[in-house]
């Protein structure tokens, strides 16, 4: 899968969102409100790219992908 899922409009809205929320913690911002709902946005946007999260182990791996992701986009 070639997928950039950094590139996705759902990511950069959940970044925002975790850059805003002044939260340390991309663990716990994806596991409540915005984050939850910006996360499933991403999932949603990742199944429509061809990637199939139906396995709880993808959609870990997914999650933790997007946890890195965010925890380097936001390091200031």
């Amino acid at each position: 899968m070639d997928w950039e899922f950094t590139e996705d409009a759902a990511f950069m809205a959940l970044a925002d969102a975790f850059k805003e929320s002044g939260q340390v913690s991309a663990m716990e911002f994806l596991a409540n409100g915005e984050g939850a709902f910006h996360f499933q946005d991403l999932t949603q946007n990742a199944a429509g790219e061809g990637m199939d999260l139906t396995e709880s182990d993808a959609l870990e791996d997914f999650r933790q992908q997007v946890i890195d992701a965010l925890e380097m986009f936001c390091r200031d």
